[in-house]
């Protein structure tokens, strides 16, 4: 009886009663799209996860892992807000992770903070999101740490005259941005610029346009998945290539299951990232063996699944160097200056921004035996997040 009129003036005084946590316990709160048109990113988000536990337990520190998700649907603020605000007061959460959208990172930057627990950001790329809160770490890459790059490797190749063709919202002005700057510095020269509709995806005229530019190549930015498919296909179908012009693209562009989708549209375009599925490092290789594991044959891991698996591989060596301990501020403390080993090479977490310190590699795609597959055949080593300066 007294149990029972505690928990009815705790439900009156707006208490949330919460879920016991056992001391020798690590949780992790991820905040991610699970269902909906972006459901396959939270998928990827998961797989690389699992993958990651596959491989080295779910016990660290003394602590045992315990991941709980929480689904967003897609770039919602205040759905990811609502979601991080419950895993921080009811399931007692030390350490929030995720994020696939820069919004939704944004939206959760000032809980993290105000509770001192740590974010780990697996994938939103937009450069202000470590800005937002010093609890933020960022282990996938940023936009501009992808598009710069390709901006000096144009105009290495001696091209002269560059389209740009983006998407017309924030991430695509960002690429936009850093590309051109990168390039123009170099002697380049923009000849057209287009911001492409996000809600329509006929790229039929805008293709036509630029093939009546002539420039030396385009650079392009879009959401990944279908919109990057249709891209291609509207790229062969107009005789872009044909034609004698490059594509060139940041991160994303290169994923397998978008390759396997476009087919022989995408051969001959060129992609800057931080991870290429075909790299044949033993870090990679042990990573795709429990990618499939845990994931089966029907999809392929994108740079989404790295993104998440080495921010484990970030919140296990924290751990470890905290001796257990899970206070927020000595894990975002003990995150600041790692440097591990990696499926997409070796990576480092810079101690001043929080971001991610990559190589980024440049890539071809190719038919090998008979399927579109991304080759290494460039690089720029680590390459820290300019986007802040």
């Amino acid at each position: 009886m007294q149990l029972k009129k505690w928990l009815v003036a705790t439900a009156l005084a707006g208490v949330p009663f919460v879920q016991a946590q056992s001391a020798e316990e690590l949780r992790i709160g991820v905040v991610t799209s699970m269902t909906g048109v972006y459901a396959v990113g939270g998928q990827q988000l998961q797989a690389g996860i699992n993958a990651y536990m596959k491989v080295h337990g779910d016990e660290v520190a003394g602590k045992k892992i315990k991941v709980i998700y929480r689904d967003t649907a897609g770039p919602n603020p205040e759905v990811a807000k609502r979601a991080a605000q419950e895993l921080i007061t009811a399931d007692k959460v030390n350490v929030l992770a995720g994020f696939d959208f820069t919004p939704s990172a944004l939206a959760v930057a000032p809980l993290a903070t105000q509770a001192k627990v740590p974010m780990v950001v697996m994938n939103a790329a937009t450069s202000i999101i470590t800005a937002r809160s010093p609890y933020i770490v960022r282990t996938s890459f940023t936009t501009a740490q992808t598009s710069y790059p390709m901006g000096e490797w144009a105009a290495k190749q001696g091209l002269k005259n560059v389209y740009i063709s983006v998407a017309d919202f924030a991430p695509g002005h960002e690429a936009a941005k850093w590309f051109k700057k990168a390039f123009t510095e170099a002697g380049g020269n923009i000849v057209g610029e287009v911001a492409l509709p996000i809600t329509s995806f006929d790229y039929g005229p805008f293709m036509q346009r630029i093939k009546d530019q002539k420039p030396d190549a385009v650079f392009s930015f879009l959401p990944v998945g279908e919109p990057v498919i249709l891209y291609y296909k509207s790229w062969a179908e107009k005789g872009l290539s044909d034609a004698g012009i490059k594509l060139i693209s940041p991160e994303g562009w290169v994923d397998p299951d978008v390759l396997r989708a476009a087919g022989n549209a995408s051969v001959g375009a060129i992609s800057g990232g931080f991870y290429t599925p075909s790299n044949q490092t033993p870090q990679n290789q042990a990573f795709l063996k429990a990618y499939k594991e845990v994931a089966g044959d029907k999809t392929l891991p994108n740079y989404l699944a790295v993104g998440a698996y080495d921010g484990m591989a970030v919140i296990y060596e924290a751990l470890k160097k905290t001796g257990g301990d899970v206070d927020g501020t000595r894990l975002v403390d003990a995150m600041k200056g790692l440097a591990l080993p990696s499926p997409r090479g070796t990576i480092a977490i810079d101690p001043d921004t929080r971001d991610v310190i990559n190589t980024v590699y440049v890539r071809k795609v190719e038919m090998v035996d008979g399927q579109p597959v991304a080759i290494d055949f460039d690089k720029f080593d680590a390459v820290k997040d300019m986007g802040k300066e």
